[in-house]
């Protein structure tokens, strides 16, 4: 289920970035691809160390620790959720970064090292903190306390349970 859960939140992103950036984003000319995903697999991910602490892949710093730190911390939560451990959650985030690096945005941009690193880093960190919390609130006796408090820290997790997808 983790892996259905983030294609899906992936596809959602990457569709919410083409409304929003349309350039380089909205192209769907094929050669615009090829040379995307070309320079995504040919060239090392970008940073530009002279750039202002958390800008260095020419991201505002907003998108480089919130956006990716929340990412981070859906697609570890999400796996940890799922019975995995904190080591196999990690391990998730991080090839799910990949994913989202390479094939959901390589054929707009060039991946980008600090997202590489920032996204599953800050999963762990944010993640775990859910988790725990998640799992805390499971054991409340209250039920409208538990639900409420499980839906805060895991939005999407408990809308899906709501059709009856497991974890």
């Amino acid at each position: 289920m983790p892996v259905v859960h983030s294609l899906g939140l992936m596809t959602v992103m990457r569709t919410a970035e083409a409304v929003i950036w349309p350039q380089p984003f909205a192209s769907t000319a094929p050669l615009d691809w090829a040379q995307g995903y070309g320079e995504a697999l040919r060239q090392p991910p970008r940073l530009d160390a002279s750039a202002p602490w958390f800008e260095w892949d020419g991201d505002d710093w907003t998108i480089n620790v919130i956006g990716h730190g929340l990412f981070g911390s859906e697609l570890y939560f999400r796996a940890r959720a799922c019975r995995c451990n904190p080591a196999e959650a990690l391990l998730f985030a991080s090839a799910a970064t990949v994913t989202w690096e390479v094939v959901f945005e390589g054929n707009a941009v060039r991946p980008s090292a600090l997202d590489l690193w920032t996204t599953p880093i800050a999963g762990i960190a944010l993640g775990e903190l859910r988790y725990l919390g998640w799992r805390a609130a499971g054991s409340l006796q209250n039920g409208p306390w538990r639900f409420v408090l499980r839906t805060l820290l895991d939005p999407l997790g408990e809308f899906e349970r709501a059709f009856g997808i497991p974890c």
